[in-house]
């Protein structure tokens, strides 16, 4: 039977205000990303989280970002690759020390976006992740698109688990288009559930201009500040289910 990782960015509170309906996603995800201070995130999120996944057998990620509260960690953020580990080092620590049982590291937002093309920040990230998989005492993979951060990974001793997501719209070259472009978001939750399940069984999804483009992932990426997230994660649950593709996480 096929198997696949069904992940949702979480615990993104701002101002002690929730972004998502934790409750109902982890009810339904395999994986959750806990946002960690760097965009969203206090240590009364991430703490509820930790229990929230002890309660539903859910992996624990961590959510790293620029430190960008004000933007979401959606801007791009001009600083050096120390001061990137440093930062992304200490947010990740955070979350270890709520008591999280990380598993794995997926960076948000500009971040993420940026270690794909960006090599200092990319070996800044991985240096981070390296930082606290010596602390934690076993291998922490990343996940994320291919790029530069997947040569940056494997210098540090990290592998690269790649995923797609099901509430994003593709360019026909595989990338994700921008937020402020027509086409950027799918709020359809049957939508997102035909996605899923092309990508399980066929490793492709359908881009804005009707083209057909081969993505590789082992997890989908459901995000939980979407309005229709629930509907949407239980839409994919249950066509998953449907087409004989286990929902389980892998790390």
């Amino acid at each position: 039977m096929t198997t696949i990782d069904l992940n949702a960015d979480l615990g993104e509170t701002v101002d002690g205000v929730p972004t998502a309906d934790d409750e109902a996603l982890f009810a339904v995800i395999s994986s959750a990303n806990v946002a960690c201070g760097g965009h969203a995130g206090d240590a009364r999120s991430m703490g509820q989280a930790v229990e929230r996944a002890a309660r539903f057998g859910v992996a624990i990620g961590a959510h790293p970002s620029y430190p960008d509260r004000s933007g979401f960690g959606r801007r791009a953020v001009a600083m050096s690759g120390a001061d990137l580990r440093a930062a992304v080092g200490a947010q990740l620590h955070a979350l270890a020390d709520v008591g999280a049982d990380i598993r794995y590291v997926k960076p948000h937002g500009a971040l993420y976006h940026a270690v794909r093309t960006d090599a200092a920040h990319a070996d800044a990230l991985a240096a981070a992740v390296s930082d606290l998989a010596r602390r934690l005492g076993r291998a922490l993979p990343i996940l994320g698109m291919s790029g530069a951060i997947t040569t940056a990974a494997a210098g540090h001793g990290l592998e690269v688990v790649e995923e797609a997501f099901l509430d994003r719209g593709y360019a026909a070259d595989g990338t994700l288009v921008p937020r402020d472009r027509p086409g950027a978001l799918i709020e359809d939750p049957e939508a997102a559930a035909s996605r899923a399940v092309q990508l399980a069984h066929e490793g492709t999804v359908v881009a804005i201009d009707g083209a057909t483009v081969p993505v590789r992932a082992a997890s989908l990426c459901v995000h939980g500040d979407s309005p229709a997230s629930v509907a949407a994660a239980r839409a994919v649950r249950a066509a998953l289910a449907a087409a004989s593709v286990t929902v389980r996480a892998p790390w």
